[in-house]
């Protein structure tokens, strides 16, 4: 691990009432992401991919203890900023890397020509063998609404992610009408706590207790079985891609 500034994830899966006392009792220190808008969220779209064995989920589904996944990420559905990331995962430990991509890379990739990536950062071109040698194909999208909050001390980042939805019918990571379909109850979102050195008691002490449900959900597995249960040819069956 050395030299890669791993951090340590918790998720929880809340309701509104859960949401509305941890908001409450926010520790002060704890101040708004500065890239929230001014409602004091933005949204997150990220468009997820996988190889011909449908490894990322299957591992995810599994509980592997060290995988990793590429999705391409976008906010507010705009092209102005458009991130390559790889989420690694070691145990309770993730490592994100990302690299800045252009529109016309996007569009490349999503018609199956890759070479453009060699032209990239370092990661682009991890991405593109990857693309070439197992089939790396677009999965699903992701979109959900983030309410973020960060801490100094600890390096601590919280996030409220609401309504998280998966897109339907496209891979068109800039199009605002994109259909979508939930795939949690309306009530509920998912709160993850991130941090890099230590996490401060007043923030341990307003999680929920350790018998409430702590979470391993990924956002990646809940829009790919929204995705199948909504459009069943998107299913991935054994070794055979359908859309």
């Amino acid at each position: 691990m050395k030299g890669q500034r791993w951090r340590h994830e918790l998720k929880y899966l809340i309701n509104l009432p859960d949401y509305a006392m941890l908001r409450s009792r926010l520790p002060v220190g704890v101040k708004r992401d500065a890239h929230a808008g001014e409602n004091g969220e933005y949204m997150i779209r990220s468009l997820y991919f996988d190889d011909y064995w449908n490894t990322a989920y299957e591992e995810k589904d599994e509980g592997v203890l060290t995988r990793h996944k590429y999705r391409i990420r976008v906010y507010n559905c705009s092209d102005s900023r458009i991130l390559l990331e790889r989420k690694n995962k070691y145990g309770p430990y993730i490592w994100k890397q990302s690299a800045e991509m252009t529109r016309q890379q996007v569009e490349s990739v999503l018609e199956g020509r890759y070479a453009c990536l060699l032209e990239g950062a370092q990661l682009l071109k991890e991405f593109y063998f990857e693309c070439v040698s197992r089939v790396m194909r677009p999965r699903v999208i992701v979109d959900y609404d983030r309410e973020p909050f960060v801490l100094d001390a600890g390096d601590v980042r919280i996030t409220f992610d609401k309504h998280v939805r998966a897109g339907m019918g496209t891979f068109d990571l800039f199009d605002p009408a994109l259909p979508t379909a939930e795939t949690l109850r309306g009530d509920q979102m998912i709160m993850e706590v991130k941090f890099t050195q230590f996490l401060p008691r007043q923030v341990r002490s307003i999680l929920p207790p350790r018998s409430a449900e702590l979470t391993a959900a990924s956002k990646y597995v809940l829009c790919c079985d929204a995705a199948v249960r909504e459009f069943p040819y998107n299913r991935v069956e054994g070794l055979q891609w359908k859309r």
